[in-house]
């Protein structure tokens, strides 16, 4: 067989790995620490050297402002002018403006021609002061829009030109409302709930459908009333839908249930009920029938006058047992 190393001498051992001084056959010296020697220097050979100067900090692009500006305030005469235009018809600029802060960017020709507008449609000097004092917004509204919400109530809401007046004065908010998102909804609203003659409850228009009407007639239909019935409740007495539910509906009709023992198969037939002042006629006229042992039909029991009430509590008390023919017989009797 050949030699695999033919390039080493024959019959000589190979030559060793570490040389001869040492003494162990090991790797123990490579991993001590070897002693390094470092150049000493004197005080004498160091030199100062000239400190580089600092980096410039990165400047900072600006950002451009997104915001857009806010408008010029006008100037000190047109201030001037706009306080004394409106305390010239009665008006005190700074209660305006407490309520509708606007009103200070508003021009002076903004704020004429819509009195001037409604100059135009016979509202006196006395009757502009309180619907604009009642509600400041309308200085701010355009004649346009104005006039758009005039003839909407004119034209869709059917109101006579002889009561336009009377309607704007009851509720002036009808003039800052938007006749597309607002008036019409609203009106559509209570066409199909059965009210015909919106004209005669055009305060409603200025309400919301969805927060203030929808939310009325749900509260009755939670208390037990059918849809039916809560509809039929609110064509027979719309102005059901201007009273509150935590002011008006609830404690009335716990004192109605609770101390007055009634049926609410009433509050279906008499609506009324709740636009009756709880402390000054429900409870007192309640506590007289009951000392008297008499029970009164709810609507011969808040209708009436006061002497009308007590008169026929009177009768009703002072005279004998009436015959079964008579009217007075369920009223003694609590057959309602």
């Amino acid at each position: 067989m050949q030699d695999t190393l033919p390039f080493l001498p024959k019959n000589k051992p190979f030559p060793p790995l570490f040389p001869s001084h040492h003494k162990h056959n090991d790797f123990s010296s490579l991993s001590r620490p070897r002693k390094l020697h470092f150049p000493t220097f004197s005080s004498k050979t160091i030199t100062t050297t000239t400190p580089l100067p600092p980096k410039p900090h990165p400047k900072i692009p600006e950002v451009p402002s997104i915001s857009p500006p806010l408008p010029p305030l006008n100037s000190h005469s047109d201030f001037q002018e706009k306080m004394l235009y409106l305390d010239s018809i009665g008006l005190d600029f700074f209660s305006l403006l407490q309520h509708h802060p606007p009103i200070i960017t508003a021009s002076l020709h903004d704020l004429k021609s819509t009195v001037d507008f409604l100059a135009s449609r016979n509202f006196s000097t006395l009757e502009q002061r309180r619907i604009l004092s009642m509600c400041p917004q309308i200085l701010t509204t355009k004649p346009t829009s104005l006039l758009t919400v005039f003839t909407f109530l004119l034209r869709e809401a059917r109101v006579n030109g002889s009561d336009l007046k009377k309607v704007i004065n009851r509720r002036p908010r009808l003039l800052t409302c938007n006749v597309e998102t607002q008036l019409r909804p609203t009106l559509y609203f209570l066409q199909n709930i059965g009210i015909c003659e919106v004209k005669k409850h055009t305060s409603l228009l200025s309400c919301s459908v969805e927060n203030k009407l929808i939310p009325r007639m749900e509260y009755f239909q939670k208390i037990g009333f059918c849809y039916r019935q809560t509809i039929s409740m609110f064509r027979r007495f719309p102005q059901l839908f201007n009273y509150s539910v935590k002011e008006n509906y609830e404690p009335k009709l716990n004192y109605f249930v609770v101390e007055m023992g009634r049926d609410l198969r009433e509050i279906k037939e008499f609506p009324q009920y709740f636009s009756f002042s709880l402390e000054n006629r429900i409870k007192p006229r309640h506590q007289c029938c009951v000392e008297k042992g008499v029970c009164f039909p709810l609507h011969l029991l808040l209708k009436t006058t006061e002497v009308e009430f007590h008169n026929r509590l009177e009768v009703c008390c002072d005279s004998s047992l009436p015959f079964k023919g008579s009217p007075l017989w369920c009223t003694n009797n609590c057959d309602i």
